[in-house]
Formats: C-alpha cells, sequence, structure tokens
C-alpha cells in the first residue's frame, strides 16, 4: 500500500432502507487509491448493498458517498456514466449475457459509453483480455468456459474502460482453492501493475490473507471494526475471532450449551 495515501472514496453516514427493513445503519468507510480493501461479515451484514452505492447503482436513504471528492449522492443518472467508467464492478457470478460472446460481452460497457470505432473497440478487448490471461479467447461463448474463465471475462469486463478501481461482489465463490488463487493473483497484478484500488467482499479467508492491505468487518449494517490482514489474524474481539475460526465464540458456546430451563410455571 503506497506511504502516502490518497483519499479515493469517502463514505459518510450512509444508510439505506428497503421498506421496513433498515440494511445500512450509518456506514463510515474510507477507501485510500491504490489499495486492496477486503469487506468480510455475515450474512445479510450489508456488503453487496454498500458497494452498489459506490458506483451509483444505488441511491442512499440518507448519508453520502464522494469519489475523489466530489458527492455522487444525488447526481442524475445521465452524469453516473463517467463515475462508473472510474468505478467499475464485477458482479457475483460474473453476469454474463449467455448470447454473446465473450468478445461480445468485455465490449459492451465500450459500445454503452458511445464508442463506434471496430478498431478501438477490438485492441481494448483484447488488452484487456491480456490482462486476465485468456488472449485470443474473443470469439469463445460464455457456455464453454469453465466458472474460473467465467470470473476472468467479467474481471476482463469490468477493466476494460481503464477504471480506476474495481469492486467485486464474492469473485470467489463456487470456485476450487487453485482458481480462487489465480484470481487473487489477477487481483494483485492489477493492483501492483495498473495501481487500480481493489474493494472484495469475500469469504474466502485464504484469499484475505493474500490480498489485502486493510480489512472491513461489517455487522447489522455498520463497519464495526478495520484493520490490516494482520491485525484481523490476531484480533482478540469475539465476533472476529468467531469469524476468523468459523466457529462461535466461548461466550456463544457456553450459552447454546446451557440447558433450556422452563419457567412457563
Amino acid at each position: 500500500m503506497p506511504q502516502e495515501r490518497e483519499l479515493f472514496i469517502q463514505v459518510r453516514d450512509l444508510h439505506q432502507r428497503f421498506g421496513r427493513q433498515q440494511v445500512l445503519r450509518g456506514v463510515n468507510l474510507k477507501v485510500y487509491r491504490g489499495e486492496t480493501l477486503c469487506l468480510l461479515g455475515g450474512s445479510g451484514g450489508g456488503k453487496s448493498v454498500l458497494i452498489k452505492h459506490l458506483c451509483g447503482l444505488m441511491r442512499p436513504w440518507k448519508g453520502s458517498v464522494l469519489i475523489e471528492g466530489e458527492d455522487i449522492t444525488d447526481l442524475p443518472e445521465r452524469a453516473l456514466g463517467p463515475v462508473r467508467r472510474k468505478v467499475s464492478m464485477m458482479f457475483q457470478g460474473g453476469a454474463l449475457f449467455d448470447s454473446l460472446s465473450v468478445g461480445q460481452n468485455i465490449a459492451f460497457p465500450l459500445r454503452e459509453a458511445g464508442l463506434r470505432d471496430r478498431k478501438e473497440i477490438d485492441l481494448r478487448v483484447s488488452r484487456a483480455l491480456e490482462i486476465v490471461r485468456m488472449p485470443g479467447q474473443e470469439k469463445k461463448m460464455p457456455a464453454d468456459l469453465s466458472g474460473g474463465m467465467r470470473k476472468r471475462v467479467a474481471l476482463a469486463r469490468a477493466v476494460v474502460e481503464k477504471p480506476v478501481c474495481v469492486l467485486y461482489d464474492e469473485p470467489h465463490a463456487g470456485l476450487d482453492p487453485i482458481t480462487s488463487a489465480s484470481i487473487d493473483h489477477l487481483i494483485k497484478d492489477l493492483q501492483a501493475d495498473h495501481n487500480i484500488t481493489n474493494i472484495v467482499i469475500t469469504h474466502e479467508l485464504r484469499s484475505v490473507f493474500r490480498i489485502a492491505d486493510r480489512v472491513a468487518f461489517m455487522k447489522e449494517g455498520v463497519i464495526s471494526w478495520h484493520g490490516t490482514a494482520e491485525e484481523l489474524g490476531a484480533s482478540k474481539d469475539p465476533e472476529i475471532v468467531e469469524f476468523v475460526r468459523g466457529t462461535p465464540s466461548d461466550r456463544q458456546a457456553s450459552e447454546q450449551d446451557a440447558p433450556c430451563i422452563d419457567t412457563s410455571g
């Protein structure tokens, strides 16, 4: 991580609700340019909802998101195009169009942005495939790809517009350990070779210790802990220990093992 940290994204008191369900309850978060930040936490903690606010896919109920000092919270949809070229997203499962070839999938955001020069599109698609180590695979269809290759194509689509930041929603989901490690190498290569800021939602702790410069832990709609990967591993916080070890804390275990006492009488 760079010694002189440049603030890239700032989340201020972010709240989100769906009907009566409040998902985000005042998230505050700073993301620095060129770092890899991993977002951890149990299911339903608000991680996916949070990162969708960082590229304008969702609007806050309350609070604000600043990208390089610009408040994007109330920007009209037409003004969010440059934001999304700057902050790209790799969706959970890849979200490829099955009816389009690999090359067409990767070219999709370029065409949506109005690029019409066929040679320029082909060049950018080719370069994106080289970055994810799949050169020459433009004509293949998604159905012909393994799970790991689909993730690589999704990543190529996320970087084809040369973003400053990539958001990853569970990039390791459904992958074996070897393929997960290859995705981690790509994430770190993007950081090292292209100075791309990475924000990664994952439950794969091996990956966290491989790639994270910093870790933020979400619980019940807020950031309840943040620190380095080393600090995560050394933490004595019962909730962090439980998450890292994958077992209940001693207090919770004792509560779960305690006999049920009938107080109805």
